[in-house]
């Protein structure tokens, strides 16, 4: 069934009224008709059953059929603080990262990264596309809330930032490397708990700098390995989220 994500401003107890690009979406693209059932998301996370009661040229009527409890959400928060690659990387880091159920993206101008994004007037163009991005993939996969993208950060705000979460984490080549028998990204799972937030950071092409890696380890950053091979950046933070996605959900189910 199609879900959109409406205005808290337009949500009553009983009514939803649709307005933006997802009335086109309605009414040209899924010939959607009067009477038709879809599901509305809030800004608050909350999501409902509704019938499709009025459709205009700029807005969309529904009435709410039932408020539904269920969330597609992972049960903690996880920021991906992601050094800013080249290309249009970015794009599907921050599509596969919502679908794998991340929280939060922060860009941040990494002292490798080779793309440079300091230019205000480019990067709020960027900006309207990656939050289309973000809500598109958010309505696809079926998501209770549509994840916050934070503005480009440098490693030192990132820091400034981190104090925020729980467990900090990044993926560093060199614990790849090791020969250890345990998981320093299992083993920081293990005891997690819904209350916790996770910020995980992932270097642009060419990883971390000694000096980077040595400022987060000061800053309580646990340095852990994303299996035993060399990732490139955009697979690095898809990986992290399928194993808290496997740690905290999957496995959980078992016990």
């Amino acid at each position: 069934m199609q879900r959109y994500f409406v205005l808290q401003e337009n949500v009553t107890r009983n009514s939803i009224r649709i307005t933006g690009d997802d009335v086109h979406h309605l009414q040209r693209v899924m010939r959607s008709q009067v009477g038709e059932n879809i599901i509305c998301n809030s800004e608050n996370g909350q999501a409902a059953l509704c019938r499709i009661t009025m459709l205009t040229d700029d807005y969309v009527d529904v009435e709410v059929i039932e408020w539904l409890k269920d969330t597609n959400e992972l049960p903690v928060h996880v920021t991906i603080a992601q050094g800013i690659p080249k290309g249009d990387k970015f794009d599907l880091i921050l599509q596969k990262g919502t679908e794998l159920g991340a929280t939060a993206f922060i860009p941040f101008q990494a002292e490798r990264s080779i793309a440079i994004w300091n230019d205000e007037k480019k990067y709020h163009k960027k900006v309207k596309r990656f939050q289309k991005i973000l809500k598109e993939a958010s309505e696809q996969s079926h998501r209770n809330r549509i994840p916050t993208l934070y503005p480009v950060m440098n490693l030192k705000q990132l820091l400034d930032e981190a104090p925020a979460h729980t467990v900090k984490l990044f993926a560093y080549e060199e614990e790849a490397k090791t020969e250890k028998m345990t998981s320093k990204l299992v083993n920081s799972l293990q005891n997690i708990s819904s209350h916790d937030k996770i910020i995980l950071c992932i270097g642009p092409e060419g990883g971390f700098s000694n000096e980077e890696a040595d400022q987060l380890i000061e800053n309580d950053f646990i340095p852990i390995r994303l299996g035993k091979r060399i990732l490139r950046t955009e697979t690095a933070a898809l990986y992290a989220l399928s194993s808290i996605s496997y740690q905290l959900e999957e496995l959980r189910c078992l016990t």
